[in-house]
């Protein structure tokens, strides 16, 4: 009668077990210390379901007060935990919140819906989002010394197009500066001060931001980059000032600087007078040849050498240089707002809903705006914002199990926003952008 009860036991303990095999999510913060705002903070969400993925979970981008929220572009990671003698496939994904006051922030409880297997047979499935909070302290100065950028290993770098030191009046040198950062983004990095040269007039391009940078070091940050051209107008010795760039530096916990040192510019007038060769007199006969044929020849050989040599030299000396600047052309197409647009394109087209509106945030924000609910409110276009509230209805709203996106015409109302109007560059009245987009 015993060895029955064990039986029994036994089985309905397994029953349980399997019962209890239940998709979950586990999350945690990766920064550990102090955390002041403006900081960016990387918060790991990890799904778990029992045997195996049969469809890719969605993460939802949420909405944080005082805070922005973004989804890593980075490929998931895929994991396998054994919990309870039960063995779970896991994806790991990285949510960055930079949060933009001191302050207690806590994840809500989004849902993540899936697909996976349950005795051999794909059933859908959901999870919330593990609750999860954090603190932000005002900076070691107070909140009057909040910064307006924290990251990590920032640096500045410059370079010129041609040697500064050697100018004639009227002629250009153009000066490119980068500025480097990790843990943060692109669109967060400070503009340089600016700084007037005397004697010279300076013209500004519209900068350049990239995220996903490979430094010389294998680090991978965002990078800022504004391109100068000073034009020499008088004669004489003229000095570009240097640059300080202030900067929080969240390891240290303590304000930092990056700098520039000044470069020195002499500048000449150009050289007016003719110059020629004087006439010849005589010619002289040498081996059945004029003299100054011979001259000639040995006067071309000596240029065509000292040429060859000094292209060499050249080549070797901007070899880096030139690889920089390829390296910058590749991330700037690459962090493009028409290769955002084309991915948002791409995505209307054959995404589901939560990468149609990932997408369409990250353009919207290429373009200068804040937000998703920002452009839609000042594009003007009633297709599009009735084609944008049905995105989010099918998202993030009761009936979101009841599609009605019509994806051509939200497609096509794009399109023909984007053709009309050209994107804007900055919209920003501060160093840190607006709250991200309420679904």
């Amino acid at each position: 009668m015993m060895t029955l009860r064990a039986v029994i036991a036994f089985w309905l303990i397994l029953g349980s077990m399997a019962y209890a095999a239940e998709p979950f999510t586990r999350t945690a913060i990766e920064d550990k210390g102090r955390i002041v705002p403006g900081q960016q903070v990387q918060i790991t969400v990890d799904i778990f379901v029992p045997d195996f993925f049969t469809s890719p979970p969605q993460f939802p981008l949420f909405d944080l007060p005082d805070a922005i929220v973004t989804l890593s572009d980075d490929r998931a990671q895929n994991m396998v935990e054994t919990v309870d003698g039960v063995q779970y496939a896991g994806i790991r994904r990285i949510y960055a919140v930079i949060p933009e006051a001191a302050g207690t922030f806590t994840l809500p409880p989004a849902v993540i819906t899936l697909g996976y297997s349950q005795d051999g047979k794909a059933v859908p499935g959901k999870a919330t989002l593990q609750t999860l909070s954090f603190t932000v302290a005002d900076p070691p100065g107070g909140p009057a010394s909040t910064p307006t950028f924290a990251a990590r290993g920032v640096t500045i770098t410059q370079s010129f197009d041609r040697d500064p030191s050697k100018m004639k009046v009227g002629e250009a040198v153009v000066r490119t500066i980068t500025v480097y950062a990790e843990d943060t983004q692109s669109m967060l990095i400070p503009a340089i001060p600016a700084v007037a040269a005397k004697g010279m007039k300076q013209y500004s391009k519209s900068p350049q931001i990239a995220d996903g940078v490979e430094a010389e070091d294998r680090t991978t940050g965002s990078t800022r980059t504004e391109t100068i051209t000073y034009v020499a107008e008088t004669a004489g010795t003229v000095d570009i000032p240097a640059i300080s760039y202030p900067w929080f530096d969240v390891d240290a916990q303590a304000d930092a600087t990056a700098t520039l040192p000044a470069t020195t510019v002499k500048v000449t007038l150009p050289v007016s007078a003719h110059t020629g060769l004087s006439p010849q007199l005589e010619q002289e006969v040498h081996n059945g040849a004029p003299a100054w044929l011979t001259r000639k020849v040995v006067l071309v050989m000596a240029a065509a050498t000292i040429g060859l040599g000094a292209a060499g030299y050249l080549l070797v000396r901007l070899l880096p240089w030139i690889t920089g600047k390829l390296r910058t052309r590749r991330n700037a197409r690459r962090n493009s707002e028409r290769r955002k647009f084309e991915d948002l394109v791409a995505s209307i087209r054959s995404g589901d809903p939560v990468t149609i509106y990932r997408d369409l945030a990250i353009w919207t924000r290429s373009t200068g705006y804040k937000s998703i609910a920002d452009w839609v409110s000042q594009c003007g276009e009633h297709d599009v914002a009735r084609q944008t509230r049905k995105l989010e209805r099918e998202l993030f709203g009761a009936d979101r199990n009841r599609p009605d996106l019509d994806r051509a015409a939200l497609r096509q109302s794009i399109k023909a926003w984007r053709k009309a109007q050209k994107p804007v560059q900055t919209r920003h009245a501060s160093t840190l952008p607006g709250l991200n987009p309420i679904g």
